[in-house]
């Protein structure tokens, strides 16, 4: 056996996610039969290579780090079923070899990994430069950590990346991920794969490393740091008894050449010195839509789910039925889906791929050429047509599992149970899934638990949005829908797992964690309106503590607050708690008093807060139209009496916004608190020539606001509208017409309709006509005039 030299260690490179490297991997380990098995990932993780080889353990899944400490930092460690590292665990397990990972710790791998980030440096290795099609080149195992808290790798490793494209130009390939398929992943002949690799890799090693040093890149010293430690951990394996020749090394195929040699091993004062910060391991499932490089997972492949076919195929010896599984899966999806395509085409289409691989001397269809093939037949020319299926058939939406209790956080625990307490378990899937929750109790059934199982549902949802966990996601609320239903929408993703890990330090189950993070937001709440918001979130996650700690909050803050548009808001948020407290099951009376007090303090500061600029005003306006709502809606609780009394005072005031003064008005004739006769006469009054067109139309636009049938029943109204219009001069009018084009902006057609009767009716003129012209869309030069109207500042007068 040509093994390799050096310390007489046997070293097997690879390609991560390589199901010729996992087939070629076993097939090696079986001839060795070794009594040590070596493997690239982190050292302080081979405990978890017992949970990774557990019978119920079901790939993909990774191995996440996480430190201890805020800020959280993650690193993944993904494994699929064809990944070479683990095939190897299972045939160590199999065989009672000796298994454990040999590369950094954790702990320091999180810290080098924000160092090069500090620096600038992409994450990729020069084994895994990405390509300008953004495929993904021959990966080390810098590839097989990716950092969350990188949301994109915003620098190429345009050196690298130049390489393999000329490698893909020379052998006339369209990119790199289709020559490695080509050239390695269908030759199964023993040893090849081996031989082959190694050989490549050595030959990259010294054109990268040439580079690398010219340049002073991190990436360098960062890989010769890795080696040197892994180095160590083989010598160590010796000293420990075990023989080199039944040692094997299964590593990224860039370290292969580095780790024959061990006088390069990292001596122990060089290990003192290696940063390092406290981390935790633990296992997660993972996903093949995470695993894609099409996700962004630099070490990713384009199509788990394809080489995961190709790795079945492998084991059953039928490799050469690839073609026909894929483009049938891809005709099948297409079938479900509607579109129907015959047997006949894809029996042409395997026939075309077989023809492309020909013309490249291929052995097998690459899968390149299946989707080229797939586009012709299938798609017919359109790969519209069959995207969807494609990715279905390529990427998949398998996955991982865990054995329950493997290797958790409590949180995860926690997390496991409450999906299992909660049936939900069906809901974790890479596959969006509706639920419609009825928070009522459900009479039907015997127990209690599963009487208000939609109700818990709620409860946990609305913790999990608190705590940033997005397994579920709340859809938004129609107005006409009952408030005793919720729709969501459930969707796992690796992400999802990584959260809720991070949630960790905020307390060991999902329901602790919750209440920790509302007591924080509680203690730095600063608004009224902000502590409304979070009484709301207390009650919909079902913390009754939390509530009564959010209502002190509430009324420490009232007691300053003079902001009647916050007040408002959170007078409009306790309003829907009290009214539909006991949807949840909870005793909302404590929050009654808070409302009294906070409803008086709005009716308080109303005119002062009048007296503002038109923007302020709008929002004046709405805080107006939501105090009046609560004054209806709690006429036992809040002194209505007060309203009404601040609403008289706003009306008849000149000093005030006139849209307010009018909006009062319109309230006060809507409650039947004024007569027809006073309001005509106001209406007079504010619509009086001389009367400037911000005061005049600006308080009929206010009036405008509310119980617009009431107005347009009364002629009189518009008549003196008209008047007023007319006494206006050139500069007042453009002024006014800001004001009535806004006014008039929210009317209905059918108002618009009445308005035009009215009119009609006053000018003597035929309404149908005038309602075309009024009803008729604006020219061009028209709508440009007024939208310049609306944007000019008028203090320039």
């Amino acid at each position: 056996m040509n093994a390799a030299s050096g310390a007489g260690v046997h070293i097997f490179g690879v390609r991560h996610l390589s199901p010729a490297g996992a087939f070629h991997v076993a097939d090696y380990l079986e001839q060795v039969q070794p009594t040590a098995v070596l493997i690239e990932g982190p050292s302080d993780a081979t405990s978890e290579i017992l949970h990774l080889t557990n019978t119920s353990t079901k790939p993909p899944v990774a191995i996440l780090a996480f430190t201890e400490e805020l800020p959280v930092r993650t690193v993944l460690w993904p494994f699929a079923a064809y990944s070479p590292e683990y095939q190897a665990m299972l045939w160590a397990r199999r065989n009672g070899a000796h298994c454990a990972f040999i590369d950094l710790p954790s702990s320091s791998a999180v810290c080098l990994q924000d160092v090069r980030g500090e620096h600038g440096e992409n994450h990729s290795g020069p084994d895994e430069a990405e390509e300008s099609e953004g495929q993904q080149a021959l990966e080390s195992d810098t590839d097989r950590s990716d950092q969350k808290s990188e949301s994109t790798r915003s620098e190429k490793a345009g050196d690298f990346s130049s390489i393999y494209s000329r490698i893909a130009d020379i052998s006339g390939e369209v990119d790199y991920d289709t020559y490695w398929e080509r050239s390695f992943e269908h030759n199964l002949s023993p040893d090849a794969y081996r031989q082959a690799i190694l050989a490549y890799s050595g030959q990259m090693r010294e054109l990268t490393e040439e580079q690398e040093r010219k340049n002073q890149r991190l990436e360098y010293a960062y890989n010769a740091v890795r080696e040197a430690y892994m180095c160590r951990q083989i010598a160590d394996t010796i000293a420990a008894g075990h023989k080199p020749d039944k040692i094997v090394v299964i590593c990224g195929a860039y370290h292969a050449s580095a780790l024959t040699n061990l006088s390069s091993a990292m001596t122990g004062d060089e290990l003192m010195q290696l940063p390092s910060r406290k981390t935790k391991l633990t296992l997660m499932p993972y996903s093949y839509l995470k695993l894609s490089s099409l996700s962004g997972y630099g070490a990713g492949n384009i199509a788990p789910f394809y080489f995961e076919m190709m790795w079945g195929h492998m084991l059953q010896g039928t490799l050469r039925d690839l073609p026909h599984r894929y483009l049938s899966s891809v005709a099948g999806d297409l079938r479900k889906a509607g579109t129907h395509r015959s047997t006949a085409e894809v029996i042409e289409a395997v026939r075309l791929a077989e023809s492309l691989a020909a013309l490249h001397d291929g052995m097998a269809p690459t899968l390149r050429d299946l989707r080229d093939a797939a586009k012709t037949l299938l798609g017919r020319g359109e790969i519209s047509v069959i995207a969807e299926s494609l990715a279905r058939t390529e990427v998949g939406t398998a996955i991982g599992e865990l054995a329950e209790g493997v290797s958790q956080t409590p949180i995860q625990d926690d997390m496991n149970r409450q999906l299992k307490r909660l049936k939900l378990n069906k809901y974790k899937s890479a596959v969006a899934s509706d639920l419609i929750l009825d928070l009522r109790e459900n009479r039907r059934v015997s127990s209690e638990e599963a009487a208000y199982l939609d109700l818990n549902r709620s409860f946990w949802f609305h913790r999990l949005k608190l705590l940033g966990i997005h397994f579920v996601k709340e859809s938004a609320r129609s107005q006409d829908q009952a408030i005793w239903a919720e729709h969501w929408v459930a969707q796992w993703s690796p992400e999802v797992e990584i959260e809720i890990v991070e949630s960790t330090l905020l307390g060991e189950t999902v329901e602790i964690a919750a209440g920790f993070v509302l007591h924080q937001r509680l203690e730095s709440c600063g608004s009224i309106e902000e502590g409304s918001e979070l009484i709301k979130t207390a009650y919909e996650c079902g913390m009754i503590h939390q509530m009564e700690a959010g209502r002190q909050t509430l009324q420490r803050l009232a007691v300053e607050s003079q902001d009647v548009v916050h007040i408002a808001a959170a007078v409009r948020k306790l309003s829907q708690l009290i009214r539909f407290g006991g949807v949840r099951r909870m005793d909302t009376t404590p929050l009654v008093p808070l409302l009294q007090q906070l409803f008086m303090r709005a009716c308080l500061f109303l005119y002062d807060a009048s007296q503002c600029n038109d923007e302020v005003a709008q929002a004046m306006a709405a805080a107006i139209n939501e105090m009046n709502l609560i004054a209806s809606e709690h006429s036992e609780e809040v002194d209505e009496g007060l309203w009404i009394q601040e609403m008289g005072r706003l009306s008849d005031r000149d000093d005030a916004h006139p849209r307010l003064s009018g909006l009062a008005c319109a309230i006060l004739l809507e409650r039947n608190d004024i007569t027809a006769q006073q309001c005509a006469a106001e209406v007079s009054r504010r619509l009086s020539p001389g009367i400037p067109a911000d005061l005049g139309a600006g308080w009929f636009e206010g009036l405008a606001m509310r119980n617009r049938y009431a107005l347009l029943s009364r002629m009189s109204l518009w008549e003196q509208l008209d008047e007023y219009i007319r006494t206006l001069e050139n500069e007042e009018f453009v002024r006014a017409l800001v004001f009535l084009r806004r006014a008039f902006s929210v009317f209905s057609p059918k108002e618009k309709t009445m308005v035009a009767e009215l009119l009609g009716e006053h000018w003597g003129a035929d309404t149908e006509q005038v309602a075309e012209i009024l009803m008729d869309d604006l020219k061009e030069d028209e709508t440009r005039m007024l939208d310049e109207l609306n944007d000019f500042d008028f203090e320039d007068f």
